[in-house]
């Protein structure tokens, strides 16, 4: 009901600028979690959220309301996400496995990472997994959305997700079995 009245406050001219700042209150913190595990880097994870607000705002007419604030939100900073991550793998020019290093290597030298040794070899397991399989996995572990909700902001059956969580915890387990 909140997030309706907002959204009714963001369509009013007088109030839309108000609204919007409640918004990015709201939101910011969130959306930079779920950024920041994708794209790892601070500074990088920082852009993309300003990136995601401001598509937001520049797009706020367009929101029919057919899905939550929230997830109509999650959607823009991931498709920002994956946009971003295209594009360094094009300019990087590196091969999957490149990649998968890649990301160790840079949560493994992040200064801006917090957490003890257990929380950085967890996200160096979910750096090994397949893009997809990692999107669905810190969307459900550490966002704590439901498969539904998930599926409405990826455009993905629950099943398939359901099978993506499932395998991405498989290969999260052998990696702290074989990396001991």
């Amino acid at each position: 009901m909140e997030e309706q009245l907002l959204v009714e406050r963001l369509r009013d001219a007088a109030t839309c600028r108000a609204a919007f700042a409640e918004v990015i209150a709201l939101y910011s913190e969130p959306l930079y979690r779920q950024i920041r595990r994708m794209v790892v880097g601070h500074d990088d994870a920082a852009d993309l959220l300003q990136n995601t607000f401001l598509k937001a705002w520049q797009n706020i007419e367009n929101f029919k309301g057919a899905a939550k604030l929230s997830t109509w939100l999650h959607k823009i900073a991931i498709n920002e996400s994956l946009s971003f991550l295209e594009r360094e793998r094009r300019r990087q020019a590196a091969s999957i496995d490149d990649e998968e290093s890649n990301l160790i290597n840079a949560i493994a030298a992040d200064e801006w990472m917090d957490g003890d040794e257990l929380t950085r070899k967890l996200r160096m397991a979910i750096a090994t997994l397949p893009e997809k399989q990692r999107l669905v996995f810190n969307m459900r572990y550490y966002d704590e959305m439901k498969y539904e909700q998930i599926s409405e902001i990826l455009g993905t059956s629950v099943g398939a997700l359901k099978a993506s969580y499932h395998l991405a915890e498989k290969k999260i387990k052998d990696f702290f079995d074989n990396n001991d």
